[in-house]
């Protein structure tokens, strides 16, 4: 790989790079605090789980689904007013994924099998809900206290005869990763070698693995000394890892990349495009509602704002990560990047004291160059 493909290939990994270490320089450091590394996660688990349903809608030819925030919305004042009449957490969390699963069937029929455009048939839903969602909050805030619901969402792990003032248990996970990471590395490239697969160079490969792994462990190192893993993090890289096996090792998730290249030659080589599009929005509101009871879970509380503006995130993360705008390429990997970089600047610019109004502009900004990065080295201008 020539020194130009590799920045192509590695240009939103770079970015995020540079944004921690001026932001880390800006913040004189604070954005190195154990508190504000773990808070990174957090406060960005919505995003990093919706982007992964949100790429699906944006590989089948650059669509989106604007009802997310308002499925959030709705989904956690189910939740919470279901919780303040006293129900069962884990019932109630069942009902919730349900619920969410429906509302996908909803907005997946008229997608997929009626062929309402995914703009109009979102932004109704975008109304629709979050209508709803404030009609049963009565237009209040209701608060969240059952105690088994907040710590499967909102507790962190802590294990016992291992865990003191410092959580080692966090760092000795950070080390089993590395490990594995390191390992399945190996072994992949001997399962290719043997059988003659071409390969990035060795040097290459590991190179790379032994930065992730280091940024694992720098990670879970800050986290030992906060409060450990948050159980949020095991939602989200849940979500991530099989969104990512998904997309990348199987032949349904491939499916998605086929409509967004070409839907009338996928239509001819036999596969059904209306369950395609059908399973992206039912999936993308399944995690927007999971992301309901994440939010819910973190803040305590659920509102009729709660989730406003979330769609954008997703969106944002999407095509910072590298997803096309005209859909058929982009990948789990690059949006968590493209989320991460978005959480860094959302995060760096808070604690500096950044007025919101240049925040906002900050952020367009960003997502403006992002796209324009991938319609310009794409070629893909819309000239004849």
């Amino acid at each position: 790989m020539n020194v130009k493909a590799a920045l192509k290939k590695y240009t939103m990994v770079i970015a995020l790079v540079a944004v921690f270490i001026l932001f880390s320089i800006l913040t004189h450091g604070r954005l190195l605090y154990p508190q504000n590394l773990s808070n990174l996660l957090l406060q960005n688990a919505y995003v990093l789980v919706m982007a992964c349903g949100m790429l699906l809608c944006i590989l089948t030819g650059g669509n989106i689904d604007l009802s997310v925030g308002s499925t959030v919305c709705l989904v956690g004042a189910i939740c919470a007013q279901m919780l303040a009449a006293g129900w069962n957490a884990v019932l109630v969390i069942c009902l919730c994924l349900i619920i969410s699963c429906v509302i996908g069937t909803w907005q997946g029929f008229w997608i997929g099998h009626i062929h309402i455009p995914p703009f109009i048939c979102t932004l109704a839903g975008m109304f629709l809900f979050r209508g709803l969602g404030r009609v049963l909050l009565h237009s209040k805030t209701v608060s969240i206290s059952n105690q088994t619901f907040l710590n499967i969402f909102a507790s962190y792990i802590r294990v016992p005869g291992i865990d003191g003032d410092v959580r080692w248990s966090a760092f000795i996970v950070g080390v089993i990763v590395a490990v594995i990471l390191l390992v399945n590395l190996f072994l992949s490239r001997s399962r290719k070698a043997r059988k003659g697969y071409k390969q990035e160079a060795a040097a290459t490969a590991f190179a790379k693995i032994i930065v992730i792994d280091a940024l694992i462990l720098y990670y879970t190192w800050k986290l030992a000394h906060y409060k450990g893993i948050p159980v949020m993090a095991i939602w989200v890289v849940a979500v991530i890892f099989i969104y990512a096996f998904i997309t990348s090792k199987t032949a349904f998730g491939r499916y998605f990349y086929a409509v967004g290249g070409n839907e009338k030659a996928t239509k001819l080589s036999g596969i059904d495009t209306k369950r395609v599009y059908f399973m992206a929005y039912a999936s993308m509101s399944l995690l927007a509602g999971l992301s309901g009871m994440l939010v819910a879970a973190r803040i305590g509380s659920v509102n009729g704002d709660t989730g406003t503006s979330f769609e954008m995130d997703a969106i944002g993360s999407c095509f910072i990560g590298g997803a096309s705008a005209y859909g058929g390429s982009g990948t789990v990997p690059g949006i968590v990047v493209g989320a991460i970089l978005l959480g860094v600047i959302n995060q760096g610019m808070s604690i500096i004291g950044l007025d919101n109004n240049w925040q906002y502009i900050v952020k367009g900004a960003v997502l403006l160059v992002a796209v324009v990065f991938d319609v310009v080295s794409n070629h893909k201008t819309g000239k004849a």
